[in-house]
């Protein structure tokens, strides 16, 4: 029950052996997610000897347990961004975020990667209020960046792509998509390896430190020489980068998959297979999967904790958007955590000249990720104006200390909880 869908509908591939001893590099990378991957990929073509190392499986953490719903644009508003490090660097942020989309595609088809990529993605309104958000986004998202694939769908055309009451309008984007996450990570990481790369699997990095001016990552049974490092490993990195983890919260979300429906019924359901998004703070997301399943994700936990009854209260959630599966059986229910900013960009940036960090996608990152391993690679090459536009948004660790940031967060959020019921 808690081993997600994704696991189990594919084959596991053989594991790829741990570290063991001590090995060189030109870079390291920590973490074998789809930006860890991704980065290893870009520089395994670029040339440079890389190896991953990879405390559990290959898509052991958020890449392989996500929405997979594969969005233009950051977890924070364009608003935001534009607060942050003004009207140039925000418009370049939303550019190279549609340019991940077409990056995806790209490495799915140069690589041959058979991932289930569905286009189409609607953001749903459920109040009157959010309809109206959702009007002021598609405009400005047309007339001020030319993003010409986003439509408002009335309640009428909404009910094309949707068979639930729940909702009042749409903004559907043709050029969003979904997909199997897993399935897209372990092709770009046979795409990595066949470029060069070494990933080694349950080979946690503990700490790494400069000897002689030579950077080591160290292992329980290895060290690895670098002239490079890249953290990518997000909410599961740790404590391996203590002043890294002080700057993102994990929060844990959680996703139920229906037993297989009738091909009638779950066609019904969502017509066009288009994903769904709500845009409520604590949001609903669902779509259907290449075996005729309803995935529907949406709870999280502020407090770190799985609650009691997960599965059931998720299913709650689903039947208020589709009461006509109330005698659909639950089969997979799982969790994980997304790795949260305290203002939603993205975290990119290095701890030294030669240590380089991904995190705090703050659950926008099936896209995103992609690029920004594009990037990473870039910058390590001695290119990195791209990169230093994220560097420049500036971050703050959460408030309160180990024992306090997660206590103040909870408090915080109860606002948007309740924001969401007005």
């Amino acid at each position: 029950m808690h081993t997600p869908w994704y696991w189990t509908s594919t084959s596991e591939p053989a594991p790829l052996a741990p570290l063991q001893g001590d090995a060189d590099c030109d870079v390291g990378i920590v973490g074998g997610g789809l930006a860890g991957i991704s980065a290893a990929l870009h520089l395994a073509q670029r040339g440079y000897r890389v190896t991953v190392l990879e405390a559990q499986r290959i898509g052991w953490g958020a890449s392989g347990r996500s929405g997979a719903q594969a969005l233009p644009g950051v977890a924070a508003s364009q608003q935001t961004l534009r607060a942050l490090i003004g009207d140039a660097d925000a418009r370049r942020v939303w550019e190279m975020s549609v340019e991940a989309l077409s990056l995806m595609r790209q490495q799915i088809t140069a690589h041959h990667i058979d991932c289930d990529l569905i286009d189409g993605q609607i953001h749903a309104a459920i109040k009157p209020r959010q309809h109206r958000e959702l009007i002021a986004w598609t405009e400005e998202l047309r007339k001020n960046y030319g993003y010409t694939s986003v439509q408002m769908l009335d309640h009428t055309e909404l009910r094309e792509h949707i068979d639930s009451k729940r909702y009042l309008s749409g903004m559907l984007d043709t050029n969003a998509a979904h997909l199997q996450p897993l399935k897209y990570l372990r092709g770009l990481a046979d795409a990595a390896r066949s470029a060069g790369a070494l990933i080694h699997e349950h080979t946690r990095a503990t700490h790494y430190s400069r000897s002689a001016g030579q950077l080591l990552l160290h292992t329980a049974h290895g060290n690895l020489a670098c002239r490079h490092i890249l953290f990518a490993g997000n909410a599961w990195l740790g404590r391996t980068v203590p002043s890294l983890a002080r700057r993102i919260m994990p929060v844990g979300t959680y996703i139920i998959a229906t037993e297989p429906l009738d091909h009638a019924l779950a066609t019904s359901l969502l017509p066009k297979n288009t994903a769904i998004t709500d845009i409520n703070w604590v949001l609903d997301y669902f779509r259907r999967s290449s075996d005729h399943r309803l995935l529907f994700g949406g709870r999280v936990s502020y407090s770190g904790l799985d609650p009691l009854g997960t599965a059931r209260a998720t299913r709650q959630r689903m039947l208020r958007v589709f009461p006509q599966l109330a005698q659909a059986r639950i089969t997979h229910a799982w969790g994980g955590y997304v790795d949260i900013t305290m203002n939603r960009a993205p975290d990119f940036g290095r701890l030294e000249p030669d240590v380089y960090y991904l995190q705090g996608f703050s659950g926008h990152g099936i896209a995103l990720t992609g690029i920004a391993g594009l990037l990473a690679a870039e910058a390590i090459a001695g290119v990195s104006e791209r990169f230093d536009v994220f560097t420049r948004i500036a971050h703050r660790p959460f408030p309160g200390g180990a024992l306090l940031r997660r206590p103040l967060l909870v408090l915080a959020m109860l606002y948007f909880r309740l924001r969401d019921l007005l």
